[in-house]
């Protein structure tokens, strides 16, 4: 069975862990938005980040949108 994540992109989540870890890791797009942490945002900042550097990560889970319609309390 093939590797789902490349060993450069397991690289990537291990090296914004270690940032979270030290507690310089920030969210936000250069890094200008708060603290990180969780581990499981760092991981997920790593993960963003390897996807951008165009290493094999499989796609986002896309989030599941509603079949029926919500009903309205009345």
């Amino acid at each position: 069975m093939a590797r789902r994540y490349s060993k450069s992109a397991s690289k990537d989540v291990e090296r914004a862990v270690k940032k979270k870890n030290k507690g310089t890791l920030r969210s936000g797009p250069g890094g200008k938005g708060g603290k990180v942490k969780s581990r499981k945002q760092a991981i997920a900042i790593g993960l963003s980040e390897a996807r951008a550097k165009g290493k094999k990560v499989p796609k986002k889970a896309k989030s599941k949108k509603r079949k029926t319609a919500k009903k309205k309390k009345t």
